[in-house]
């Protein structure tokens, strides 16, 4: 797991941010350290309300780029002026996106361990423990060991608590939840999704992070049960990594390219409005450019909307620490190649959804008084000056969809 190093910047909005980055970083086993040089990765959550100010935000990261392994850039100024930060040696993204660059493509820890966790109104259940990987730059299989999943009724149990004290959305976590019940002979998540949607009340679930190839072995399956129940979102992120066979290996990614396109085949065929998030490391140390243009055509190929783009970095103690490495010019290049590539899929997205009607679920609070709620694909909808509207985290609404903003769109209710 990663030590980390978070400064934050500028107002009241911005400070709720970096809470919420360090909530989701402690859950997935991460853990805060004294000053930027103790850090594996430092976070920089930047302010641009003045030209003074900008001039202190990029003076500070150059600091930091010069004081840790990683830098991450996030923030008012990345999201507005993410270019300033062109000449640096850092990942620039937005808030929600900064957890997942820090996983570093690794499996997450999620939580300290399998006990459910309500959280405003979202309900968090780790399904299990563990993974059946043996990828070659995650150290996080160190700490959670091979798969240890608890039996179905148990966990459906669990989701029944939370939905009874007042979950609206329960989040499905696990190291790879596509896995679930695979150390018990057979795998049971689509079997596990089916029951807990089967639980009375309105709310809604989210699948977390399953593998391609845990998935591709019940992914007609799984496809089926999520066209059969309105309750789950339709969201799946299954991370590819990459667009080649030969990194894929080198990765011991344990699937091939091949399998992460049927599921994606599969699950086109079932539903029509759905989201595929799914993760890219660019620069491992045996990619060429032939291996990153095969990347970068599979991104093209299958348009996930969700794209977390992760430079490589060694974890110790990992076999691909050990690897020669690329030097940092070409990794930040493929980086910043891939993350335009993906700015313009993920925008193209929500562009599309301008103009349509969908329902959505209110599930906590954004900037100033608007409120951060998810449509039936788990697509980000922001509606503003909430308070006006009479809308609060909990409340299902329908909206119509006015503009977007790349990485999510603006819903006004009707």
């Amino acid at each position: 797991m990663a030590s980390y190093h978070l400064e934050t910047y500028g107002c009241t909005a911005n400070r709720g941010e970096s809470r919420t980055i360090e909530r989701r970083l402690r859950d997935g086993g991460h853990h805060p350290v004294d000053g930027p040089k103790a850090a594996d990765v430092a976070i920089l959550n930047t302010c641009t309300v003045v030209e003074t100010t900008e001039t202190n935000m990029l003076r500070r990261a150059r600091e930091l780029e010069s004081e840790t392994a990683d830098l991450v850039v996030t923030g008012c100024m990345a999201l507005a002026q993410g270019e300033e930060f062109a000449d640096l040696d850092a990942t620039v993204c937005g808030w929600d996106e900064v957890p997942e660059v820090v996983l570093n493509g690794e499996c997450p820890t999620v939580t300290p361990g399998t006990e459910p966790i309500l959280d405003g109104v979202i309900g968090i259940l780790p399904i299990a423990r563990g993974c059946m990987s043996d990828c070659s730059y995650c150290i996080t299989k160190h700490a959670t060991g091979k798969i240890d999943s608890p039996p179905v009724e148990e966990n459906v149990e669990k989701a029944r608590a939370l939905v009874h004290a007042g979950a609206k959305e329960i989040r499905i976590t696990g190291q790879d939840t596509g896995v679930y019940g695979w150390d018990d002979g057979e795998r049971k998540l689509h079997e596990l999704l089916n029951r807990i949607c089967a639980i009375d009340g309105d709310f809604r679930v989210r699948v977390g992070m399953a593998n391609p190839k845990g998935v591709h072995g019940i992914r007609e399956e799984l496809a089926e049960v999520f066209a059969e129940n309105e309750k789950l979102y339709n969201f799946l992120h299954a991370p590819v990594q990459s667009g080649s066979d030969d990194v894929l290996g080198e990765m011991r990614r344990q699937h091939q390219v091949r399998e992460f396109r049927e599921v994606v085949k599969t699950f086109d065929d079932h539903l029509d409005h759905w989201t595929l998030a799914t993760d890219f490391i660019t620069g491992f140390p045996t990619e060429s450019d032939a291996d990153h243009e095969e990347s970068m055509e599979l991104l093209r190929e299958t348009q996930p909307e969700r794209i977390n783009v992760t430079r490589f970095s060694k974890r110790p103690g990992t076999d691909a620490a050990d690897m020669k490495g690329l030097g940092g010019t070409i990794k930040k290049e493929r980086s910043k190649a891939m993350s335009d590539l993906k700015m313009d899929v993920v925008g193209a997205a929500y562009e599309s959804m301008v103009g349509e009607r969908h329902e959505v679920l209110v599930v906590e609070p954004g900037t100033g008084e608007s409120v951060k709620c998810y449509d039936e694909a788990y697509r980000q909808i922001i509606i503003q000056d909430a308070p006006e509207h009479g809308v609060a985290p909990g409340d299902f609404v329908e909206v119509e969809i006015t503009s977007q903003n790349t990485v999510y769109a603006f819903g006004e209710p009707v």
